[in-house]
């Protein structure tokens, strides 16, 4: 039976002992994990590295399908959706940390947006398959030091913790396969993810592209601009692709009618979003719901 909403967890859903708000989570992931959570599902502001060393399986992620093998590291960002499907002896480390926890005591607040595993220009987020002994090792050492560093307790904890986490951020963005898009560092890219990460945060109001250069502090002109620079596609189209992707989501996982996501969307009415809709996937909604049900 569908979800009447696609659930979002916060951060403390995935610690059982905590009696008061948390600001990362690192432990060892297995088949038994001690917390119930729904798939799919998407967290509401934190980011998330899972390293599975055993099992397999297929974890889906914004409609991507990505093949689980062992040694693979999977990193998802705020508002993705994403689906596990594991085999029983899967084993591994996840960590779990939220965007005031990495930039404590960071001069840049947007240091994050350097990484290109985080609001990844492009529609994908691949995961990345360990080859070499001594990166699985060096990895694998990462996370047992932070996972040990968190049950000791001891002074400055949190400060071992963000310094381990930097270096398995570090090491992944040296592993990481980057695409051209990637490769452009500069003050545009940072903008662009600002931009992918508001469009993440209001989605649901329906903004404008003036909108959007307002609170990014610049004129409609210079985002669509930089935009265009750093993707080869304008402004409008990555607000209608994480639009479309939100609809998506809402007809293939939920139960709500079509009336109901036209107004949890902002559109002005029903008619107007469903010919939205069909301009940009050919499809009507309900042809798209009908469609997707036949392959459940």
């Amino acid at each position: 039976m569908k979800q009447q909403q696609i659930p979002v967890y916060s951060i403390d859903k995935f610690n059982t002992k905590a009696d008061h708000a948390i600001q990362y989570q690192v432990e060892l992931f297995d088949i038994n994990r001690n917390f119930k959570v729904t798939y799919p599902h998407r967290h509401d502001d934190f980011y998330e590295i899972l390293f599975l060393t055993h099992g397999e399986g297929i974890h889906t992620i914004d409609f991507q399908h990505y093949t689980i093998q062992p040694y693979t590291i999977f990193f998802l960002s705020p508002g993705q959706i994403h689906e596990l499907n594991l085999s029983q002896d899967v084993k591994g480390f996840i960590l779990l940390f939220t965007s005031a926890f990495y930039h404590f005591n960071k001069t840049d607040p947007h240091k994050l947006f350097e990484l290109p595993f985080f609001y990844n220009l492009s529609q994908e987020t691949p995961p990345i398959y360990l080859e070499s002994t001594a990166e699985i090792l060096s990895i694998t050492n990462l996370f047992q030091q932070a996972i040990a560093e968190h049950n000791q307790y001891l002074p400055d904890r949190d400060e071992a913790i963000r310094a381990l986490l930097d270096l398995i951020l570090i090491q992944c963005k040296r592993m990481y396969p980057l695409s051209a898009q990637d490769e452009r560092t500069d003050k545009g890219k940072i903008m662009v993810k600002r931009f992918k990460q508001l469009i993440e945060e209001k989605c649901k109001e329906n903004l404008s592209v003036k909108e959007y250069a307002h609170l990014l502090a610049v004129t409609p002109n210079h985002l669509s601009e930089t935009v265009k620079n750093v993707t080869g596609r304008t402004s409008t189209d990555l607000i209608n692709d994480r639009m479309i992707m939100e609809i998506k989501r809402l007809l293939k996982h939920t139960d709500l009618g079509i009336s109901e996501i036209a107004y949890q969307l902002n559109f002005a009415d029903q008619s107007y979003f469903s010919k939205y809709f069909k301009k940009l996937t050919h499809l009507s909604p309900l042809s798209y719901r009908h469609q997707t049900n036949e392959h459940l």
